[in-house]
């Protein structure tokens, strides 16, 4: 079974020859230039990427296969995807946030923290949100506090310091 990354949402159509201006969630907007296939909604319909371009901090995209802005009007609202397989390649110690999201949290003596809920981006660094049955706390995203990573087996493994838990 194939499975997909979701890189932005459809937010509206672009002009009236089928053209979707799209809101990226990824770090890097241009990679958006590097795209062949597309899968759009839930369905994840297959479309071809025919032309790429920037504007205002959004993609626009066309698609081989819808000429008409009639064509697209139903992709609005909708998530955008690529298959995992043509996903960018990332450097070591760097994750697809989507792939950490859901993971079990546990401290350095492998007692079970949560679950990591989200992934904040700061100037600085990203900050993972752990929530457990009492409540949510925060953890940098940085190697003095992040121990292991097991994407395979969504499991984390942090170190915690007095007043953070």
């Amino acid at each position: 079974m194939k499975e997909y990354t979701k890189i932005g949402e459809i937010v509206t159509t672009h002009g009236i020859k089928g053209g979707i201006k799209i809101y990226p969630i990824t770090s890097d907007i241009e990679r958006f230039f590097e795209l062949g296939k597309v899968y759009i909604g839930k369905d994840k319909v297959e479309a071809t990427v025919d032309k790429v371009s920037i504007n205002k901090n959004m993609v626009v995209l066309s698609l081989k296969e819808y000429g008409n802005i009639n064509d697209v009007l139903g992709f609005v609202k909708s998530f955008i995807y690529v298959d995992d397989e043509d996903r960018i390649e990332l450097p070591e110690d760097y994750y697809f946030y989507h792939d950490l999201i859901g993971s079990r949290v546990y401290d350095e003596e492998r007692k079970e923290l949560g679950e990591l809920i989200d992934i904040i981006e700061t100037l600085a660094n990203d900050v993972y949100v752990i929530k457990n049955k009492e409540k949510e706390f925060m953890v940098p995203a940085v190697k003095e506090f992040i121990i292991d990573v097991d994407v395979d087996n969504k499991k984390l493994v942090v170190k915690l310091i007095e007043g953070m838990l």
